[in-house]
């Protein structure tokens, strides 16, 4: 059976107020700005719910695979709503599935994929994911 990419699907969202500058010259939201937006999403709720330290904490999440699929586009101006899910927990990696909704649609502008790696902060190995965000990662996992 294939994943849902309807917004209920996802047990985080963000609402994520486009810009002037994230359209190109085609008249759309440039595809960089689709990953912005996944980054965005992520560190919003690790922050927030997982109470990552982004400036001083031991602990800090690496990306070392993101994919993007993108199926419509999008426009300023508008608001994007960014769905969030983690799809698998690991030791010291979390895989997060996203979508981006139009505000004018129920179907994804976008779908994709984000892996962080927990590392040191000084030597970069890998370190278990810290309590509290794995409590908030359980948290949005279906």
């Amino acid at each position: 059976m294939a994943e849902s990419h309807e917004r209920a699907a996802y047990p985080h969202h963000l609402a994520i107020t486009l810009r002037w500058k994230d359209n190109d010259v085609y008249g759309h939201v440039n595809n960089v700005e689709y990953y912005s937006f996944f980054d965005t999403v992520i560190n919003d709720f690790l922050i927030r719910s997982g109470g990552l330290d982004i400036h001083g904490g031991e602990v800090i999440g690496l990306c070392v695979d993101s994919q993007c699929t993108f199926k419509q586009p999008l426009d300023f101006p508008g608001v994007v709503d960014a769905g969030l899910r983690c799809a698998q927990l690991g030791n010291s990696s979390v895989r997060y599935e996203i979508a981006l909704f139009r505000e004018d649609s129920s179907h994804p502008a976008a779908t994709g994929r984000f892996v962080h790696v927990f590392v040191d902060r000084t030597n970069r190995r890998p370190v278990p994911v810290p309590a509290l965000i794995r409590t908030a990662l359980e948290g949005i996992t279906p």
